[in-house]
């Protein structure tokens, strides 16, 4: 048997605090999921909006290059492709939402050095060479959020889990115990009166 639980008033006060305690807990659970879902709905908004520009901007791209490859020939274009430098710009950091890590990437602009001559190119290059600049900023931006909204989510469903402990398992275990102590101690407080009162009578009686 637990000693927590035997019927005194150290043990009662403890219960109290336990409860007292358990119950802040869970606001505070409660509190911090509701902050967590607000944020969680603020990124799945601005990822729709980031899906819906980057499906336009992947068209107008798509369309330039289609251009491209036809007005200058696809090994051509390929060549041109593979002179471009690689973008190591992007930088990955990361900032707290009560206490949960989420990934925030920069992205430095890279200075457009030509690596193909005017004269031998067309404008739908130039077109698709933009295009698919814009495509690579939105994309990070979308990867940073659709990676934040997975964190956040993971983070939601282990503080629910927490807050329906609390609020199923502990508190109820705690408010049990401290009704049960708090009936033992009046059921004694009784007993002891009842026995005083007889005392008293029976030395009346003598």
């Amino acid at each position: 048997m637990n000693p927590n639980s035997f019927p005194t008033k150290g043990n009662l006060i403890l219960a109290k605090n336990s409860l007292a305690l358990a119950s802040q807990g869970y606001q505070l659970m409660d509190k911090k999921r509701n902050i967590l879902i607000k944020e969680l709905m603020g990124l799945i908004e601005e990822a729709k909006g980031i899906q819906s520009e980057i499906d336009v901007t992947f068209t107008s791209a798509y369309k330039a290059l289609q251009r491209a490859n036809i007005e200058l020939g696809i090994n051509y274009v390929q060549d041109i492709a593979m002179a471009v430098p690689v973008d190591h710009t992007v930088k990955i950091k990361t900032r707290s939402i009560m206490g949960t890590e989420i990934p925030l990437a920069e992205y430095g602009e890279m200075p457009l050095n030509l690596t193909y001559a005017y004269y031998s190119t067309r404008e739908s290059l130039d077109e698709a060479r933009e295009q698919f600049e814009k495509v690579k900023k939105l994309t990070v931006r979308l990867s940073t959020v659709e990676n934040s909204a997975y964190r956040l989510a993971n983070s939601i469903k282990k503080t629910q889990k927490r807050a329906n402990a609390l609020k199923n398992i502990t508190i109820p275990r705690y408010e049990a115990l401290t009704r049960n102590i708090n009936n033992s101690l009046e059921e004694k407080d009784r007993e002891e009166f009842t026995r005083l009162k007889v005392i008293k009578r029976n030395k009346n009686h003598i």
